[in-house]
């Protein structure tokens, strides 16, 4: 399968399920997108069209913190930092978007630290 290929399914799949969920100020949207480098995260309330929270392995504080370990254990720190930040809001459940990727691998490690921080979904 070509990247062009994978690029246009994911959108598909992308466009499909983003007709279904949305994000709110009670229960914003956890986006997640990732790059062959890089993991970014982001909690947007949908409604008013504002980031509230947004953590990425480029981000300097992150950046530090995670050093040179592998992209599965700097996703899930992401996740536990990204639910530190949710609970500083008064964020505890959230609506969670695999921006059309696969549950498993990067995004799985990301959930799990989400949910090991303390984000309900």
């Amino acid at each position: 399968m070509s990247n062009i290929a994978k690029t246009s399914r994911r959108s598909r799949i992308r466009r499909r399920v983003r007709s279904k969920i949305s994000g709110s100020a009670e229960k914003p949207r956890l986006c997640v997108f990732k790059s062959s480098k890089h993991v970014y995260a982001q909690l947007i309330d949908d409604q008013s069209g504002k980031t509230i929270a947004a953590a990425s392995t480029v981000s300097r504080n992150m950046k530090e913190e995670l050093g040179e370990k592998p992209k599965m254990e700097k996703a899930g720190a992401i996740g536990e930092y990204l639910a530190k930040t949710a609970k500083k809001e008064g964020i505890t459940k959230i609506v969670f978007d695999r921006s059309g990727y696969k549950y498993h691998g990067i995004v799985k490690s990301l959930a799990e630290g989400a949910r090991k921080g303390g984000l309900q979904f």
